[in-house]
Formats: structure tokens, sequence, C-alpha cells
């Protein structure tokens, strides 16, 4: 039996660094973000979901499987009153897990470019509020 392999303190921050990156392109979560659909508090709940992400990656004493991330993920959308059936979290939590493995090898390639993806990112709006006024009063 193999044993175990833990992160390395570098490849923890890039790890960490990595969900953060993955999750901020996930359009579902940060429309609930955004639009505040789990409350004001939107935004502590989506930076919480990289924290526990990362703690249960760091602390886990089992073996680590992508249906129990997934479930992490389902509940982190619940908790912000979003269900999610497009196949994104599956899509998800697939990409961090090969983060992570990456991550174990010292490989930060994904990471690198996630980064360089995101300083080229424009931001493009999926959903726009409609004003109800038609034809505003001069």
């Amino acid at each position: 039996m193999e044993p175990e392999r833990k992160l390395t303190a570098a490849a923890a921050a890039a790890f960490q660094e990595g969900v953060g990156l993955v999750l901020s392109r996930w359009s579902a979560l940060q429309l609930a973000v955004e639009n505040e659909w789990g409350g004001r508090d939107s935004r502590l709940k989506a930076e919480q979901l990289v924290s526990d992400i990362v703690s249960w990656v760091n602390h886990s004493t089992e073996p680590l499987y992508i249906d129990d991330l997934e479930e992490m993920l389902i509940e982190a959308m619940s908790s912000l009153n979003t269900m999610i059936e497009d196949g994104s979290i599956e899509e998800v939590a697939e990409k961090i897990m090969i983060m992570h493995e990456e991550c174990l090898d010292c490989n930060f390639k994904s990471i690198e470019s996630l980064r360089e993806a995101n300083s080229r990112r424009v931001p493009t709006p999926h959903v726009k509020q409609v004003s109800s006024i038609q034809n505003p009063v001069h």
C-alpha cells in the first residue's frame, strides 16, 4: 500500500490559489454570489467554500473521493439557494481533483494557465437586470 502523500507548503498555497481560481470561473457560483441568492453573506459563503475544500484536502485522514467533493459543492450551492443541474458540479470537482494530483507532483501548470486566463478575462454578465420603466419621465 502506497503511503499517503501530502502537499508541501508551497504546493498547498498554490492549490488554495487554484481552487479560488476554478471557483471564480464557475458561472453558477458567481451568479449566486453577485445576485446574493444566499443572502448578504453570499460572498463569504463562496470564500468559505475555498477554505472548506482546502481544509478537506489538507486534513483528511481518508482517501479523497470525487463524490465527497461533489457533495461539498452541492451543499455550498444549496446554502446559496442554487440548484445545479448542468453538469458543472462534476466538472468543477474533476478540475479540483486533477489540480490536487498535479500539486502533489509540484506541477503548477494548470494553476499558472488559470492565473494567466484570469488576468486576460473580461467579465461578461450572463444575467442583466431589466428596467420595468418603459417611458421614463422627463
